[in-house]
């Protein structure tokens, strides 16, 4: 079934679009789009990496089968265009994610990320060390991604306290998504990981914070349609030109502030990534709802008006 040669490992850096889902308007997984959208990521955004099945792709509303068809076009279509495809493999099933891992090494994928289970919780870092030891174990020469997100998990253990010895367990391991506010915890991943390790961090409208600390790079599903714009951030920020670098990163700041006013969710994120690249991603799935079309139009505004070069 292999789809794409496992590639020797490369450090996995700068920034990576957290995809989205296409869907009909029936609800089924719309691949059509796939290739569509890898040119927009890679041509129009300067993006060529991607995480796929995560929060953004609604990866825990779909079924196994799903996401295998996913990841398998993803990496199909991606070959030759794409600097690295990761694929989200956590379930609350360890089965599940087990099956996942296992499919994602047999078509190639240049990584496996692994969130917390959030139903039946891990109560400390070892729990939580022995789920995602399990999960890795199922695809050991692919290269392993401990998925950071407590604000949805519910599973609130320092990520730092993770990583303590994870070479031993997981000798895999290659870095860490981390989704937070936690800085301290952040800068404390940074500083405990080895040359090889990443710290991709997930909250994009701290990406220069992040930068500061050090981190390697950003996972994120702004960067699919602000992508371009926060890769000059980068490009500012090693210039050292922080006010070039800060200017972005408030106008960033400005449009999240005002969607979050206004509710911004998974599926009002994909309308607002539907209605700026022209692809059709569909709805979401329950118990996600469609956006609104004035909600779309509002959003819509406000990005054109923060960065007008894109109109």
């Amino acid at each position: 079934m292999s789809i794409m040669a496992p590639a020797a490992h490369r450090k996995l850096t700068g920034l990576v679009a957290a995809t989205f889902t296409p869907l009909t308007n029936q609800g089924e997984i719309n691949l059509s789009v796939i290739g569509p959208y890898i040119d927009y990521l890679t041509e129009t955004q300067g993006v060529k990496s991607v995480f796929v099945n995560g929060t953004t792709g609604e990866g825990m509303s779909l079924s196994v089968e799903e996401r295998k068809v996913l990841a398998e076009d993803w990496c199909l279509k991606g070959k030759g265009k794409l600097d690295q495809v990761i694929v989200h493999v956590g379930c609350t099933s360890l089965k599940d994610a087990q099956e996942l891992a296992r499919h994602a090494a047999q078509i190639g994928v240049d990584g496996i990320s692994v969130i917390a289970p959030s139903f039946f919780k891990p109560q400390n870092a070892a729990e939580l060390r022995s789920f995602l030891q399990e999960v890795a174990a199922a695809a050991p020469n692919v290269p392993f991604y401990y998925y950071h997100l407590p604000a949805f998990t519910g599973v609130n253990v320092t990520a730092r306290d993770v990583l303590e010895g994870i070479e031993t367990f997981i000798p895999s391991y290659r870095g860490v998504k981390f989704t937070g506010f936690d800085l301290t915890d952040m800068g404390q991943c940074v500083s405990c990981s080895r040359p090889d390790w990443v710290v991709l961090y997930g909250m994009d409208e701290q990406l220069l914070a992040g930068l500061v600390l050090g981190v390697d790079g950003a996972v994120g599903s702004t960067y699919n349609y602000v992508g371009r714009h926060m890769n000059e951030l980068i490009t500012a920020f090693e210039n050292n030109n922080l006010i070039q670098a800060r200017k972005i990163q408030f106008k960033l700041q400005e449009l999240i502030t005002f969607a979050t006013k206004l509710g911004f969710n998974v599926g009002v994120n994909k309308r607002l990534m539907a209605e700026l690249s022209g692809l059709h991603l569909g709805p979401p799935r329950l118990p996600l709802t469609p956006c609104a079309a004035v909600l779309a139009e509002n959003l819509t505004e406000k990005f054109h008006s923060l960065f007008p070069s894109e109109q």
